[in-house]
């Protein structure tokens, strides 16, 4: 296959998604449900930051959660044990979510009993940042054991971020991690991006967090 010919195959799929994207939004909208999607690398501690908010939401709201992995169910059975119904999408060969799958995923829920819906995209910082999802809080996460210069090596990703969270606080001191030099990489990319420093395990950041994300439904009018 020619280069150009790979070139108007990606931008057929692209467009592609970004269709059944738009129409996501909409039944979104809808229904009322407020749609939040986190991206990171592998590792970065994105299922136990997403359990934990689910776990804090949970008697507020009615929420769902969707998450991608490559193989496995091992983070969906996680997620399960904050309570709430979970998804598995397992992508196989494919390493980022895409509309046509969380649409899939939505058949047999019914959109207007929910209030709020998470997605949790595989563990990549190069291909989600192309395909939309219908959200309307894409959220990326660095963490303290991965270095200040995240978002400097991988731009894409931020900029199409709404907000930045970086986990493992508790790790920091222990792993050097320079706060200062990471919170510059952010705002080189991407200035004026609001950024959350948090710890699942110890709570750290946490009410912040969740006051950000609320205020955020009440706007979604959820």
């Amino acid at each position: 296959m020619t280069q150009t010919r790979l070139v108007e195959v990606r931008q057929n799929v692209l467009k592609h998604n970004d269709v059944l994207a738009r129409e996501l939004r909409i039944r979104f909208q809808k229904a009322g449900v407020f749609v939040a999607s986190f991206v990171s690398s592998p590792g970065s501690g994105k299922t136990a930051f997403l359990e934990k908010t689910l776990t804090k939401l949970r008697s507020q709201y009615r929420i769902t959660a969707l998450v991608g992995d490559l193989a496995t169910a091992n983070d969906a059975a996680r997620l399960a044990r904050a309570e709430v119904p979970v998804k598995q999408i397992v992508t196989g060969t494919i390493c980022h979510l895409e509309a046509q799958m969380v649409s899939d995923s939505l058949q047999d829920w019914d959109l207007n009993e929910l209030d709020c819906l998470f997605i949790e995209n595989v563990g990549n910082l190069v291909c989600p940042s192309s395909y939309d999802l219908g959200e309307a809080l894409r959220v990326v996460l660095m963490s303290t054991t991965e270095g200040e210069d995240k978002p400097l090596k991988y731009p894409t990703i931020f900029n199409t971020a709404d907000v930045a969270v970086i986990t493992k606080m508790d790790l920091a001191e222990a792993v050097e991690f320079d706060l200062k030099a990471a919170h510059a990489s952010i705002q080189a990319v991407r200035p004026a991006m609001q950024v959350f420093e948090v710890s699942s395990k110890t709570g750290e950041g946490m009410d912040k967090w969740l006051e950000f994300l609320q205020a955020k439904f009440v706007d979604g009018q959820v």
